[in-house]
């Protein structure tokens, strides 16, 4: 076995033999479990997040798998309509052509071509990562046979009135030209300005003033609304307005949405151009006037002055003309919420436009009873009020998208208008009886991406046909998703999976949190924060990690700022810490907390905890290999503590699997491994191992052999690759059948040598022997004391039995604590020369005479002992300071009185140890 732990050399080694060996798929007859792969954009590559919740799906696939459940884990990747159409733009334009000089079929057949050579990156990235999904069924939503299910549900909702096409105001991209799903709008703050523009009454009795953000929007007006109770403005409800730089009039109305307090109290009301304005227009019965092409420049409903204008370049000139007439009464800074979309970066429009729609309600009713009923249940419980929140006021959902990348929409149209749905235009035609003299024309938008991710669940699973695959394995066992969609895919996966398969698509639905940067800001590109999973798993260099992180940004004014934040955070790059090391850390981040912080010092502690592990494998190889290995007879102390031990991490780890805590799983196996197993365990084993009694030295060897393999089992879910090829050492020294650690049984608690059984509490007893080790070592440490040199010992009171009890350790005892000699003291024996540690009532007692230079250990004591109190007065000085304790943050003063609380108990602690050096110099 090597001498170093190295991740590279063993990681892509075993995955390949995983998979080259088929060990993925579900095999057996146990109970079916499975997970549905969130399908990543076939565009992208691997982030945190989906390294995050990778982590998660395979720990839980690999549990369900050793414990003999038919295991699936069902992978794929979606379309990723938009992001996908860019790209491969992108690359036009680059050759000197576009799609439009392509033709939509020449196009989709560049597209394929790109998705073929490069858009499988993410599939080789969840590799790296150890994700055991089942890569024989790996599905992409554009594949034919979910292509043809996408059809059927679009023809079957549409033939039951719960498809329509209609009129309504959309999320409007104005340089892709298409609406977007809410999750593809990002708003963040940015500044702006709050116009005040003069509305005169049009009986030319005065006035009211309006404030808004975008005044080009003005131009599509047909309001002005006032609060009912606005006092103000009570006798103006009902009366007529002049809108500014039109021939048009508006009336005032009265409506609760308003807010008194905003502005002047009066609000425009744009019905065309704003979703609230929306609903108020749908009250009131307002018209909606579109005053914006596709493009976002204006058209011929606005007045000619501005017609052709770009809406941003229409602003400029519309607030000069305001301010020209005497309109404009003031503008103010302001700052607001910009929608962006996540592609082009270009503001967003709420935009007036002819689209295709599921009538929502009759869907959302059954998969509102579901959660319910508890047929789905949410984990953890509080994201069920979220659901219900958003179900409760759920909206019919637009459903095309303006691209030619995607699933056409199934719709043709006759030459006077009509609509003929069927799953080809052959069908559309026999579904309406039309003949082949009818021209039909197909419409031209596709599907949103999540409508075919909505049925994810089931067309995977081979629906429409009824195959052997959907049977056993709908409905699927968890989802693992963010709480980011909840609304845009895991209720309509709900809806879907009632509507068309009649149950559940899956039985719980488990939320983990967001991951975040150390400091709890959201990752993103703009912000120059991104960890790549890969860079942590391999390693990367300062300047690679400098140029990915500057390249491409939003606002390329921020790369400096970035590279030096990235510098001085990263000065020597980031090193390799391996997959096991970042798993790990995943696992152990997974709270139920909505944030999760991730914080480059926690994977730096994994990799050596995979170290300590490493090299507790090293120690136990090297005393067990070409040794005899037996069970042995009857369990020694040292035995039955560690299997005690043992028991009760395997226990705890398949409890918290089972109620998806994995940080709490994570825990527990790095309390055993590195506390139990590697400091005491190991230690506890030497001076057996090095003594001349040959049975209890082969007995030995098998716990120490046993208890790790165990261990690695139990740790094998959430670090694959260094546990099987430790594993691999251990078989055949134990005899173990058996190809491959994940297809071996999940570890159950051994139940053998007990304290019932034996009559006795071995456990209590070796706990007790560790508090006497400790005791002393606290003394070593806190006298510095050397390690190497031996020590006297002296123990006093204590309770009955506590004599007996060390004499039996006696030989451990002496090895780990570093003893010459140790002896009982009468109760009245002075001790003032000792340094003492309490073991309950017991008395461990250390002489100091010869042992320290009492002067050298007073001196440097009293050193330490005045810049304690240097930082108590300080901290003193601070919160005695109300301008402090009043401005400061909260945590900040909090943690000041913390450290406060730090140096006082050092200051305490300092006093007891010079006092007790004083005792031994007889002052």
């Amino acid at each position: 076995m090597d001498k170093s732990y190295d991740p590279a050399a063993i990681e892509r080694r075993w995955y390949e033999q995983w998979e080259q060996r088929g060990y993925f798929a579900p095999e057996g007859d146990g109970e079916p479990y499975t997970i549905m792969l969130p399908p990543p954009n076939v565009t992208g590559s691997l982030h945190m997040g989906h390294a995050f919740q990778d982590t998660i799906m395979d720990a839980l696939t690999r549990w369900h798998r050793m414990r003999g459940d038919a295991t699936l884990w069902q992978p794929g990747t979606d379309h990723a309509g938009i992001a996908t159409q860019m790209v491969v733009e992108r690359q036009l334009l680059a050759a000197g052509t576009s799609r439009h000089e392509l033709g939509r079929d020449a196009f989709v057949d560049a597209v394929w071509k790109w998705k073929q050579q490069s858009g499988d990156t993410i599939s080789g990235q969840m590799r790296r990562l150890g994700a055991s999904v089942d890569w024989e069924r790996h599905c992409f939503t554009m594949d034919e046979p979910l292509s043809e299910a996408v059809r059927k549900v679009f023809v079957s909702l549409f033939e039951e009135g719960l498809i329509y096409r209609g009129k309504r105001l959309v999320n409007w991209d104005p340089v892709l030209n298409t609406a977007l799903s809410d999750l593809e709008v990002l708003s963040e703050e940015e500044n702006g300005h709050l116009w005040h523009i003069r509305y005169p009454r049009a009986d030319g009795r005065g006035q009211v003033v309006v404030a808004t953000t975008r005044p080009e929007t003005m131009l599509g007006d047909t309001a002005v609304a006032v609060h009912p109770e606005d006092d103000r403005y009570t006798d103006l409800v009902g009366l007529e307005l002049k809108l500014p730089l039109t021939d048009r009039t508006i009336p005032v109305i009265a409506d609760d949405y308003v807010d008194p307090e905003f502005g002047s109290g009066c609000v425009k009301i744009t019905p065309a151009h704003d979703f609230n304005d929306y609903e108020i227009g749908r009250r009131h019965d307002l018209p909606l006037i579109n005053v914006l092409k596709p493009d976002a420049s204006l058209n011929d409903e606005a007045p000619e002055a501005y017609r052709g204008l770009d809406r941003f370049e229409a602003r400029k000139r519309i607030v000069a003309d305001l301010e020209q007439q005497g309109l404009l009464e003031r503008t103010d800074k302001h700052k607001l919420m910009i929608p962006r979309g996540d592609r082009s970066h270009a503001v967003v429009e709420p935009y007036l436009t002819d689209q295709w729609y599921v009538r929502i309600a009759p869907l959302a009713k059954p998969a509102i009873e579901a959660v319910e009923d508890g047929r789905i249940r949410f984990v953890p419980e509080n994201w069920s009020r979220t659901y219900f929140d958003w179900m409760n006021r759920i909206e019919d959902w637009c459903i095309s998208r303006q691209l030619w990348w995607g699933h056409r929409i199934p719709a043709w149209y006759d030459p006077d208008g009509g609509i003929h749905v069927g799953l080809d235009e052959a069908d559309a035609r026999r579904r309406s009886g039309l003949g082949a003299d009818v021209t039909l024309r197909q419409d031209e938008d596709v599907l949103d991406t999540w409508f075919s991710s909505a049925l994810w669940p089931f067309t995977t699973l081979g629906w429409p046909r009824e195959t052997k695959s959907l049977q056993r394995f709908y409905p699927t066992s968890v989802l693992v998703t963010g709480f980011d969609i909840i609304f845009f895919w895991v209720a309509r996966m709900i809806m879907m999976g009632l509507k068309f398969m009649d149950d559940v698509p899956f039985r719980t639905v488990y939320i983990h949190g967001l991951i975040r940067d150390g400091h709890g800001q959201k990752m993103s590109k703009s912000k120059g924060n991104v960890l790549d999973p890969l860079d942590l798993i391999d390693g990367v260099e300062l300047e690679t990690l400098v140029k990915k992180r500057t390249t491409g940004l939003m606002q390329p004014q921020m790369a400096p700022a970035i590279e030096k934040a990235t510098r001085s955070e990263f000065p020597k790059g980031i090193p390799a810490f391996g997959t096991d090391a970042l798993r790990f850390t995943f696992a152990s981040l997974a709270t139920t907390g909505r944030d999760i912080r991730f914080d480059l010092g926690r994977i730096e502690g994994n990799r050596n905890f995979c170290n300590k592990l490493w090299n507790a494998t090293r120690f136990v190889l090297m005393q067990t290999e070409d040794r005899t290995i037996t069970p042995g007879g009857e369990p020694d102390a040292f035995t039955t503590w560690i299997r005690s031990r043992l028991n009760r991490m395997v226990s705890e780890v398949e409890t918290h699997l089972g109620d998806y805590r994995l940080d709490l799983a994570a825990h527990a196996l790095y309390e055993f491994v590195w506390n139990e197993y590697c400091d005491w365990y190991l230690e506890f084993s030497k001076p057996t191992l090095q003594g001349d009694d040959e049975e209890r030295k082969a007995a030995t060897r098998h716990t120490l052999l046993d208890v790790l393999e165990t261990t690695l089992r139990a740790l094998h879910p959430i670090m694959p690759f260094i546990t099987e090829e430790i594993w691999q050492r251990l078989r055949p020294l134990l005899g173990i059948e058996g190809d491959t650690i994940m297809l071996q049984p999940w570890p159950q608690p051994d139940q053998s040598a007990t304290a019932e059984e034996t009559g006795a509490d071995p456990e209590a007893d070796v706990e007790w022997l560790k508090s006497v080790i400790q005791g002393i070592r606290r003394i070593r440490s806190e006298l510095n004391i050397p390690p190497g040199k031996l020590l006297e010992a002296r123990l006093q009171a204590g309770e009955p039995g506590d004599e007996a009890r060390l004499r039996g350790f006696d030989e451990v005892f002496s090895s780990l604590a570093r003893i010459s000699s140790w002896r009982w003291a009468d109760a009245d024996e002075d001790t003032a020369d000792c340094a003492v540690a309490l073991v309950g009532s017991l008395k461990v007692l250390v002489p100091l005479k010869g042992l320290v230079d009492v002067d050298a250990e007073l001196a440097r004591l009293r050193k330490q002992l005045a810049a304690e109190e240097g930082l108590v007065k300080r901290s003193e000085g601070k919160l005695g300071n109300r301008n402090f304790v009043d401005n400061a943050p909260e945590a900040v003063v909090t943690q000041e009185r913390e450290r406060l609380s730090e140096h006082r108990d050092n200051i305490e602690n300092l006093e007891a140890q010079i006092r007790r050096m004083e005792a031994v110099r007889g002052d």
